[in-house]
């Protein structure tokens, strides 16, 4: 797996600066008013640091962007980095300049001259997802594989360490998330995903996988039906998390399909390879509990994710079949590729029968349609319960990921009617975000605080966003962890 960069805390030196090697960071106000860091800086520069301060290059930085002084006179680093940053408490800047340095950061070591900044979280947090990279099957880039050094040079170190360390906890489960989602599907089989999580046991989870078997006996004909057509079996992993008692948990459900041909209802050939981050949902719920065990939150939390694989075979099922859920409802599969909230309609009933929790979130790349409603600046929120729904969209905003509530209603249930079963898996193009998430409703209970979020436009990039690579960005680990701890813990 992917390790983080080091991070490391150290008392105030004036003298360390100028020994240094790698680069240097040092924040400048908007005002461009330099305290005693950059003023020691500036004078081992020659006042190199001030020029360009006062120049039209860094007028037009926005706060949170860098430029890099290359090789500067007086110094042994390659690269002395200079932020645009104020003193105020801004997240969303402070993530982007944390960003700017994990994102130049290179091989070797970094030092940040931080000063007497108090809160370093959002900063750190920046730094560690931006300096994330997925190269285990590239043989050229061995290298790249030890974690860069990243030191803070703070006048109160004991203030910043303990807040440091929920950081590293919570990067370290997006790490995980962003891992799982990136590996190939012939890498991450049901069976290799399976086992990554029991590893998760050594750090304090109880981990059990649910075999083909054990989901017959309990009924989860839905979930299986997908599967058919691979060789790979399908299996049900719980996590759990005990850290409060006896109370009732909070339950995160997963879509875990490792890969989706769409069956035989198949995909286009054009971005089908993309489909092997179609198990984002089981990926951040994964990420999740590990953030929460490495942190040891108190709270009691339950993940339940759902591992198939959805290929075409002469076992598949057909568009036209109908199966009966654990819920014992029938559904008939119009399209194959409609697969997902079959996965998930029977772990949500298995995860609210075994554990009455007190809420249950399911997440998955569900929905084409979302992707056009939203773009891939915001997942789909969908809910039944305005408490939950209002908690979970503020705590995605103080995290900065992108959320937006969606509208559910009977008009959307309507088209799910199926001539010869309860229900169908799919009804028209229009809203289709919106009827999959009627379909899921159908299998939570009537007192159930609910929440689906459909992540299918967030969960994976084309391009490098502001915090991730290409590829798997982790989303929903740092807004989930967040509304454990306002709403669940304590």
């Amino acid at each position: 797996m992917t390790e983080l960069a080091k991070l490391k805390i150290i008392e105030t030196s004036l003298e360390h600066i100028s020994q240094a090697p790698g680069r240097v960071v040092v924040f400048v106000p908007e005002s461009g008013k330099l305290d005693q860091y950059a003023r020691r800086l500036n004078r081992l520069m020659r006042g190199a640091l001030e020029r360009f301060v006062e120049s039209k290059a860094f007028s037009k930085l926005a706060e949170g962007q860098a430029a890099d002084l290359a090789f500067p006179t007086g110094l042994h680093v390659d690269a002395v980095q200079v932020i645009r940053l104020d003193r105020r408490i801004n997240p969303e800047a402070e993530r982007r300049a944390g960003a700017s340095i994990g994102g130049a950061a290179g091989e070797g070591p970094v030092l940040v001259l931080a000063g007497g900044r108090q809160k370093l979280e959002n900063i750190a947090m920046g730094c560690l997802l931006k300096s994330y990279g997925f190269v285990h099957h590239k043989t050229s880039n061995e290298e790249n594989r030890v974690p860069r050094e990243i030191t803070f040079m703070v006048s109160k170190p004991h203030a910043v360490r303990a807040d440091l360390k929920r950081v590293q906890a919570v990067a370290d489960g997006i790490y995980f998330a962003r891992d799982l989602v990136n590996e190939p599907a012939n890498v991450l089989t049901t069976t290799a995903f399976a086992e990554r999580l029991e590893a998760l046991r050594d750090i304090g989870l109880k981990v059990e996988v649910l075999d083909e078997d054990q989901l017959q006996s309990l009924g989860m004909r839905a979930l299986l039906a997908v599967g058919h057509g691979s060789e790979t079996p399908s299996k049900v992993v719980v996590m759990e998390w005990t850290g409060s008692g006896t109370e009732a948990p909070l339950a995160l459900i997963g879509k875990g399909v490792v890969f989706d041909t769409g069956g035989i209802s198949l995909k286009p050939a054009g971005g089908m390879e993309e489909m092997t981050m179609d198990m984002g949902g089981a990926g951040t719920v994964a990420g999740v509990m590990k953030a929460l065990a490495l942190r040891n939150a108190a709270a009691n939390v339950v993940g339940v994710v759902g591992l198939v694989e959805n290929m075409p075979d002469g076992r598949a099922q057909r568009p036209g079949d109908v199966v009966r859920s654990m819920k014992g409802d029938t559904v008939e599969v119009i399209n194959t590729d409609a697969e997902g909230r079959l996965v998930l309609c029977d772990i949500m009933w298995y995860a609210q029968d075994r554990f009455a929790p007190r809420a249950m979130i399911d997440l998955a790349t569900l929905t084409g349609a979302i992707v056009v409603a939203l773009g891939h600046e915001n997942a789909g929120a969908f809910s039944n319960d305005d408490a939950l729904v209002t908690s979970f969209l503020a705590a995605a905003k103080t995290e900065g990921e992108g959320a937006w509530r969606m509208p559910l209603g009977t008009g959307y249930a309507q088209t799910l009617k199926s001539r010869v079963a309860d229900v169908k898996n799919v009804g028209g193009r229009p809203g289709g975000a919106i009827i999959a998430a009627e379909f899921l409703q159908r299998f939570v209970n009537e007192d159930m605080p609910w929440i689906h979020l459909d992540i299918a436009g967030v969960a994976s990039l084309g391009a490098a966003s502001e915090l991730a690579p290409k590829g798997a960005t982790g989303w929903g680990v740092r807004a989930l962890d967040r509304l454990v701890s306002d709403r669940f813990e304590g």
